[in-house]
């Protein structure tokens, strides 16, 4: 499958909403009448109501019943004991692998401070673990040639290395190779790797409900930074947080709840804190707010901060419902569907309460009801009909329907066999994985100023396939230049290193979907910026942002299409490129009013003083803006500025003058009228 086919798919599948909130993004999964098979079922498939036939070891959609698995466990070589360091941790000189994180933390310091000596040293530590067999060790090398850094990049190595540590149980090297696999249209590889790493990111959402997955925090919104997002992340130290606070101190019940919730889920730049979310709920309902009854249920049932208690579970949920908390009917029909502080199981009763939290919007009770009629558990078998549920649940952003779905494009099971589409879903579930944790460190290095460590963060998250990170790792390299700390074959990125790096960035941004980056790729293709001067490919890219509604883009392809560049010279579609930029963004209005001018000039003074004023404007621009900011705006010369236009005008004039005298030798010259010449003749 090509590129092309590759990005219908995603068109067709998932359509990514820009997010009210920045840590959930909801999609709308649209799947048509020839997606569905027909699957025969028999009364056999349908067990009694409360039968437990269906009690099999592949059960587990509806939750783990042992002691959830740790991040160590479902992450192995995880950095988590780098930046949320445990003192009970064992010596690091008699464990091999404490000796790795010696050597990392090494790595992460030398990039922080800049430090190419140690980095080199660090590097050969890695490379001497690695040659002893260590997966972790392989799969930070791996990283290392497929950015080339302090080594000469090298993908074939690169890949070496992550299968290798992958085989090993490196489960972030398992991300980097279904990626590759991914991005080769390689999809038979890459649905088998994307289905084990899907599964291993479900098992670490909690077993009641799933909590607001934290996606990467995008710095930047196009060309700026992305200050309001910024500032919503900066956890205690955010002044909303802080009034917040306050208000809670006060005895505001509301606002107790909502630092509960940030506690709980770690949201808003707070690291998760079970014991005080317990805290601030027991506070809170004390004060009177219902809505810490459902969460008590949660921290109950799942043994969250305390020890795990299912009859305590349904006593704060069965009051969590009475007071129409609706998500509440799903975890008292999860009790029941398990078995747990209750007398037994009860798949009838189950099901009454995942209908009642489904028929109140709730998601989860629309995916457990996919589950049963999947499963056939206490109802007969309906692919179609889970199908139907699932579909609900993951346009309301539940991940483990994404996954179900997933396995069920997979399999072939209710849904038709399609790996391309499988492998889309299990990546949006595998990303939500606990290796997602490197997004929150990057951040909170990049708000603390440390662009070397938060830069390095995002590389290896880029190479995971988060286009996330690679937008914003490409942004600090554009942005922060040197101040980025990249680090190239021997010491500091040269600018030809900073370019490439931050043009295949872009690229893999662009592929995935963000326009911005398409945008960007253009732009180096243009203007030569890391890459050899191409029109016809900055073209292509700039088509592929304008495809995404980027009003830039179909400024662009007008300029282009205006001065024949890379396109074939055409005015009217010149002129409706321009006019589409103004439809879909308002704010370019100056612009499109300059660019209409302009087409106006070319079209009626083809061969003027004033056509030749403006080709030139590209290379005189640079020189003009850098006068501009040190002659006009620093020393506020607004008569230089009078006397600029002046000039302009009288040029302008003149020229006009000129163009009548010769145009009437013989009799007297018609004007000609702006307004007739705007709108050009239809196509």
């Amino acid at each position: 499958m090509n590129f092309a086919t590759r990005k219908l798919i995603f068109a067709l599948l998932i359509v990514s909403l820009y997010p009210l909130s920045l840590f959930a993004r909801p999609y709308v999964l649209v799947l048509s009448q020839d997606d569905l098979l027909n699957t025969p079922t028999s009364p056999d498939d349908s067990p009694p109501a409360d039968s437990t036939q269906n009690d099999s070891p592949e059960w587990d959609e509806f939750g783990d019943s042992g002691s959830p698995q740790s991040e160590e466990e479902l992450d192995p070589g995880s950095w988590r004991p780098i930046f949320e360091p445990d003192p009970f941790r064992p010596d690091p000189a008699n464990n091999p692998d404490e000796r790795y994180y010696s050597t990392v933390s090494k790595l992460i310091k030398s990039v922080s401070s800049g430090d190419t000596t140690l980095m080199d040293d660090a590097v050969s530590e890695i490379e001497e673990s690695a040659s002893r067999g260590l997966p972790h060790a392989r799969s930070v090398l791996g990283f290392l040639y497929a950015t080339g850094q302090m080594r000469k990049q090298n993908k074939a190595k690169a890949f070496t290395y992550h299968y290798f540590a992958s085989e090993g149980g490196n489960m972030q090297s398992k991300m980097a190779l279904a990626y590759t696999y991914f991005r080769q249209d390689m999809f038979d590889k890459a649905v088998k790797l994307y289905s084990e790493l899907a599964e291993a990111a479900v098992n670490s959402f909690l077993i009641s409900k799933d909590s607001p997955v934290i996606e990467p925090v995008r710095i930047h919104n196009g060309a700026e930074e992305n200050k309001e997002a910024l500032r919503k992340s900066r956890g205690e130290e955010d002044e909303d947080f802080q009034i917040l606070e306050y208000q809670a101190q006060k005895g505001n019940s509301a606002a107790m709840y909502k630092i509960g919730l940030f506690y709980y889920f770690g949201l808003r730049g707070l690291r998760r804190d079970h014991a005080k979310a317990l805290s601030w709920f027991l506070k809170a309902l004390e004060k009177g707010e219902p809505r810490a009854m459902e969460l008590l249920g949660e921290i109950y049932a799942r043994g969250a901060g305390v020890e795990r208690n299912y009859t305590k579970a349904l006593e704060w949920l069965t009051l969590a419902a009475k007071q129409e908390l609706y998500s509440a009917y799903n975890g008292i029909g999860y009790l029941y569907v398990k078995g747990y502080g209750v007398e037994k199981k009860n798949y009838t009763k189950a099901k009454e309460y995942f209908e009642k939290a489904a028929e109140n919007e709730d998601a989860g009770g629309h995916y457990n009801l996919g589950v049963m009629y999947l499963k056939g558990i206490g109802v007969k078998r309906d692919v179609k009909i889970a199908c139907k549920y699932f579909i609900v649940a993951a346009n309301a952003g539940q991940p483990k329907a994404f996954y179900q779905l997933g396995k069920m494009f997979h399999t072939g099971v209710g849904l038709k066999k399609n790996l391309p589409r499988a492998t889309v879903l299990y990546k949006l579930v595998a990303e939500r994985g606990p290796w997602n944790s490197l997004s929150r460190w990057a951040l909170e290095s990049y708000l603390k100023g440390d662009m070397g460590k938060a830069f390095f963060l995002y590389s290896r998250m880029a190479e995971l396939g988060y286009e996330v990170a690679q937008s914003n790792a490409a942004w600090i390299l554009d942005k922060y230049g040197e101040r980025s700390m990249c680090i190239g074959e021997s010491g500091f990125c040269t600018d030809a290193e900073r370019h490439q790096r931050a043009h295949s960035l872009w690229w893999q941004a662009s592929e995935q979907g963000n326009e911005h980056a398409a945008l960007l790729i253009g732009d180096a293709y243009y203007y030569g910026q890391g890459t050899e001067r191409d029109y016809e490919r900055a073209a292509e890219a700039y088509k592929h942002a304008r495809t995404q509604s980027n009003a830039q883009a179909m400024f662009n392809l007008g300029y282009m299409h205006e001065h024949g560049q890379g396109l074939p010279l055409d005015l009217h579609l010149a002129k409706r490129y321009y006019d589409q930029a103004l439809e879909i963004d308002p704010a370019a209005k100056l612009p499109v009013t300059l660019a209409l001018t302009s087409l106006w000039i070319r079209k009626n003074y083809a061969d003027g003083f004033l056509v030749h004023v403006i080709d030139s404007l590209p290379e005189v621009y640079p020189k003009v803006e850098e006068w501009v900011d040190n002659v006009l705006l620093e020393e506020g010369n607004a008569t230089i500025l009078t006397l600029f236009v002046c000039l302009l005008t009288v040029l302008y004039l003149r020229e006009r003058q000129r163009r009548h005298a010769v145009a009437a030798p013989g009799g007297m010259a018609v004007p000609h009228h702006p307004n007739e010449h705007v709108a050009p003749a239809p196509l």
